[in-house]
């Protein structure tokens, strides 16, 4: 291994630990508790080293974000995909992979709670449905899309019923945390939201 294979090596360990460090941080105690320097001191590096893999924590939340939606996007897939949904008949297994899907969403954000503000509630510098849009961005979107464009119907649009899908699953996520909604009825509440909006 070259020196400079060996230091990218590092670089790439650095910025990995940097990005589990502040995430670790976040679910433990919230964002307002992360700063450059509890970081710094936490991963045992100086403030200089910190910025020169991250400008601020606005930049670190974008990666926390990008890190969880590949890990939402995965834990999408998945739940819907056909052994996950093995139990369901031929005629069930449509609304029974989107009944799996909205599970699949609301447990990412109720046990990633954080990693889930720093996806939609916080700016972290991330572009959403444009052309600059990073990739695992778009890709959380079409892990959604996928399941979700099959239950459209026939006169919607798949990405657009996809969208107003999503805004309920959030919806249901943000207000769940807040204590909001009573707990008892969160399952019906999935299976009310299917009903009503998937074509099945």
């Amino acid at each position: 291994m070259s020196v400079q294979e060996r230091k990218e090596r590092e670089r790439a360990s650095r910025e990995r630990l940097i990005v589990a460090t502040a995430r670790e941080l976040a679910e433990q105690q919230g964002w307002d508790a992360v700063t450059t320097r509890r970081l710094a001191e936490r991963i045992e590096y100086s403030q200089p080293v910190l910025y020169s893999h991250f400008r601020g924590k606005r930049e670190i939340i974008g990666a926390v974000a990008l890190e969880g939606a590949a890990e939402m996007a995965g834990a999408l897939r998945a739940a819907t995909s056909t052994s996950a949904t093995a139990t369901a008949t031929a005629t069930d297994e449509p609304r029974a992979r989107v009944v799996a899907l909205a599970r699949a969403y609301l447990d990412f954000a109720a046990d990633n709670p954080a990693v889930y503000d720093a996806m939609f509630q916080l700016d972290g510098g991330l572009a959403f449905a444009q052309e600059d849009t990073p990739e695992p961005l778009k890709d959380a979107f079409a892990a959604l899309l996928e399941t979700l464009g099959e239950v459209a119907g026939d006169d919607v649009h798949p990405a657009l019923f996809t969208e107003l899908f999503w805004a309920s699953l959030h919806g249901l996520a943000t207000l769940t945390r807040a204590g909001r909604l009573p707990p008892e009825y969160s399952e019906r509440r999935v299976e009310l939201l299917v009903d009503r909006l998937a074509v099945v």
